[in-house]
């Protein structure tokens, strides 16, 4: 697994490098949270370990613009701040797991085996936004400036799939495969007349359409109006 290790006490940082590394895990060791955040854009991390008090950007302000980023990262919050406000501040801004200073390595090395067990089922958020668009897909509504859109099943299951996915180009027969796997009577013509009424339908209530087609090729988000 290749790890990011966000940690600005040397003392902690260097053994538990070693420690993860001994264990076949890629370690990139960060002491400052600013110089942190710029190597997780450039992707590639599977896990960050952030201290919550660090230099530069703390690891609650990384976690959560991770999460409003999305992106698919298991994230281990590890710090001082024990109080039961800290920890759940930080499950709220969305980690994977919490562990308190000072901790045993044996059990770092558990919860790791446990979040490697997810990573398969990387965080997803429930809510995404699009312009003056907003998707709830905990509860399956949608809303455009505060009302709500009146969407089928399949429309909400599109939308969802392209905020999702934002700037990836997808075909119909894939769409179909994703959004349509156990139909076998269902054709790529079904994926076009679905889409055809979810962009219809936003377009009324935003004003612009949420799907760019890509002539020959299919289908992606559009930029926000």
């Amino acid at each position: 697994m290749r790890i990011l290790l966000a940690e600005d006490d040397a003392r902690l940082a260097e053994p538990l490098r070693d420690f993860l590394t001994h264990h076949r895990h890629t370690v990139d060791w960060f002491e400052d949270g600013s110089c942190a955040w710029e190597a997780l854009q450039g992707g590639g991390y599977e896990l960050a370990l952030l201290d919550w008090m660090l230099p530069g950007r703390d690891g609650l302000t990384i976690l959560r613009d991770l999460r409003r980023s999305r992106m698919p990262l298991l994230v281990l919050m590890l710090t001082a701040r024990d109080a039961l406000p800290d920890r759940l501040a930080g499950f709220e801004e969305g980690a994977d797991d919490y562990l308190v200073k000072p901790f045993q390595m044996v059990e770092l090395a558990a919860r790791i085996r446990a979040l490697e067990r997810r990573a398969e089922r990387p965080y997803q958020p429930s809510r995404y936004g699009w312009g003056p668009l907003e998707l709830d897909a905990g509860a399956s509504q949608v809303w455009c400036q505060g009302e709500a859109v009146a969407l089928t099943t399949r429309e909400l299951q599109l939308l969802e799939w392209f905020l999702r996915h934002p700037g990836q180009l997808f075909s119909r027969s894939r769409l179909l495969e994703q959004l349509w796997p156990l139909e076998a009577d269902v054709g790529e013509e079904t994926v076009k007349t679905h889409l055809n009424n979810l962009r219809r339908k936003v377009r009324l209530r935003a004003g612009a359409d949420p799907i760019e087609t890509v002539h020959g090729q299919g289908y992606r988000l559009a930029g926000p109006p």
